[in-house]
């Protein structure tokens, strides 16, 4: 008796229905600059996250510019993007992407006690002033690039128009302290990487920044598209949790050799270009540390680049954004 009742309930365990374990979720992010938008997670330092490889994968997408991405997004080839706050309405209201959302800070340029970007002169320039730049050439990475709106802003803040009053060359990163030694631009816009260097330092100069030009801005804000956010929330709960658990680890004193080793072997460059203000409170732009958006700083920007011309319609940002997640994501984290 005992032993037919044992069969009986193993053949009834056999026609319960199999539920199959849903395969972990692909998630595809866009990114630039190894120091400034990429995921962190992609570097590969192991055990920070709690749900990378069980509810999603990452996939890191590399792109030269906000100009592939902003088609990448809109053809789905890509489910989040790091925008600059120039980009931001390029995507919204000239790509017609009205279902973008902001989830997310990636990084924020001018809030006290941190980095701004600097526009450097020469030091033995007799430049002393933005007023002083009349007649003389400035360099930018990219026309329409966020540097490019701050030095333009800046410029029209001291009655200087572009081509009636100054000119303005384009240039990679990487070739803006050789033209400024070659005497080829009297200004360049320049980054991070690039200001930490000493050897620049020892030629030259902070004319202004960032800051000084436009106040605190949000230079880069993650996004996503309305259907797939409203399609895997939990997901997207899940990894915004682990990228700022990534961003915690990254960001404590107590792990800043290992995490600049991280990053140095993955970008293959050395660790000293990095280690002086990486993950570094003051020297490195701010982060904030529960991936909230300052839409006020970003809407200021918005408002700025329509005033010199580049944005030819109003935009509510705070329309265009869905914090819920991150709030969520926070909470989990801490």
């Amino acid at each position: 008796m005992k032993h037919g009742t044992a069969a009986i309930a193993a053949l009834s365990l056999l026609a319960l229905p199999i539920v199959a374990q849903a395969d972990p979720l692909k998630i595809r992010v866009g990114w630039v600059s190894a120091t400034a938008d990429a995921p962190l997670m992609m570097f590969g330092k192991q055990g920070i996250t709690k749900h990378e490889g069980v509810s999603y994968t990452l996939e890191a997408v590399h792109f030269q510019g906000s100009p592939p991405m902003i088609t990448a997004m809109a053809t789905n080839d890509v489910d989040f993007v790091g925008f600059g706050f120039s980009t931001v309405p390029i995507a919204i209201l000239n790509a017609q992407m009205t279902d973008l959302k902001i989830v997310a800070d990636l990084f924020q340029d001018g809030v006290d006690g941190s980095y701004s970007n600097e526009f450097l002169v020469l030091k033995d320039s007799p430049i002393r002033t933005i007023a002083d730049m009349k007649g003389k050439v400035a360099a930018t990475n990219s026309a329409g690039s966020a540097i490019d709106m701050v030095l333009r802003a800046a410029f029209r803040k001291n009655g200087l128009e572009d081509k009636r009053d100054f000119t303005i060359i384009e240039a990679a990163f990487p070739n803006m302290p050789a033209i400024l030694q070659d005497h080829k631009a009297d200004l360049i816009a320049s980054t991070r990487v690039f200001t930490a260097d000493p050897a620049i330092r020892s030629y030259a100069r902070t004319l202004f920044t960032q800051k000084d030009a436009i106040g605190r801005s949000e230079m880069a804000v993650l996004l996503a598209r309305a259907p797939f956010l409203d399609k895997n929330r939990a997901v997207v709960i899940d990894y915004l949790e682990d990228s700022l658990r990534e961003l915690h680890w990254y960001s404590d004193p107590a792990h800043h050799d290992e995490a600049i080793k991280i990053v140095a072997d993955y970008t293959k460059v050395p660790a000293s270009a990095y280690a002086s203000w990486m993950f570094v409170t003051g020297p490195d732009f701010y982060h904030d540390p529960n991936g909230m958006p300052n839409l006020d700083a970003l809407q200021a920007n918005v408002e700025m680049q329509r005033d010199i011309g580049f944005v030819k319609a109003p935009l509510d940002v705070k329309k265009y954004a869905d914090l819920s997640m991150m709030e969520e994501a926070a909470k989990r984290a801490k």
